[in-house]
């Protein structure tokens, strides 16, 4: 036999095998890859005896009616002398190889036990984050961690009804946390609402009386807006604002029966139109 197929774990494992089927040592055989296996797949190899190596793996032809010269017979005793310490290396790879294959294994085990651990430990943060998640922060222990990061001296109040719960700050030069057109003002109350998490009610935010003067502002520019259009005849477009805001010039102008509202555009960018009641129709 000058070819054997070898199978393992891995590659030296298949090529061990290989070889000790063939009964030959690593440097009289040519090694090719079939596959290279992994953690669910055996390793495939297919070792050859190579062309330099081959005659000593044939078995001899013997010429018929003639007898073996002084110089044959003595090559024959080397020869023999030779396949026995070839053997016996053999033998002594084997012992070796099946030691490695075997550490091997141990290792292979080793590595899956600790592999299943490290899943279930990553299973189990994974499901005290969603926890975290869900249950959220305090809002406000959120607000006073906030604000005194910012080195403001606040005192946050709550009131709720039946579907809000309010949380008021009030304090001294907040201007700056509300920013222009409220733009901070907003981008608080929107991580305020992320890190609060699923709630009952609806979390609103009022910096510094902020929301209910803001409130007032486009309460009036809606009354004025409506005048306008009903003055020229001809719709009027506003700014571009937040859902919120917008839902402000809607509700102002909802039972004034000259009027009609609409919003318009993509966020950010939505706004809203004012019509004439004829021509919104």
């Amino acid at each position: 036999m000058l070819s054997a197929e070898g199978i393992g774990k891995n590659i030296e494992q298949a090529i061990e095998n290989a070889l000790f089927e063939l009964k030959a040592p690593r440097e009289d055989v040519d090694i090719k890859i079939l596959s290279e296996g992994g953690l669910f797949k055996k390793a495939r190899v297919l070792v050859t005896i190579s062309e330099d190596a081959k005659a000593k793996y044939e078995k001899p032809t013997v010429k018929e009616n003639s007898k073996p010269t002084v110089a044959e017979h003595e090559e024959k005793k080397t020869d023999k002398k030779e396949t026995k310490e070839e053997k016996k290396e053999t033998k002594e790879e084997a012992k070796e190889s099946k030691k490695e294959v075997k550490n091997q294994e141990k290792t292979l085990k080793k590595e899956q036990k600790q592999e299943i651990k490290d899943l279930e430990q990553e299973n189990l943060e994974q499901e005290e984050n969603v926890k975290t998640q869900e249950k959220g922060v305090d809002p406000v222990e959120f607000l006073e961690g906030l604000f005194k990061a910012a080195g403001k001296d606040v005192q946050i109040n709550t009131s709720e009804d039946d579907k809000y719960v309010t949380y008021s700050v009030v304090g001294e030069n907040l201007g700056d946390m509300i920013g222009h057109r409220g733009e901070c003002y907003y981008a608080i109350n929107r991580v305020l609402c992320a890190a609060a998490g699923k709630t009952e009610k609806r979390i609103l935010l009022d910096i510094g009386g902020y929301k209910e003067r803001r409130s007032e502002v486009l309460a009036e520019l809606a009354r004025k807006t409506a005048e306008k259009v009903v003055k020229t005849g001809r719709y009027a477009r506003l700014d571009p604002m937040n859902p919120s805001e917008r839902r402000i010039i809607h509700s102002t102008l909802a039972d004034d029966p000259r009027v009609v509202t609409m919003s318009r555009g993509e966020e950010p960018h939505r706004y809203v139109m004012v019509f004439l009641k004829d021509d919104g129709e």
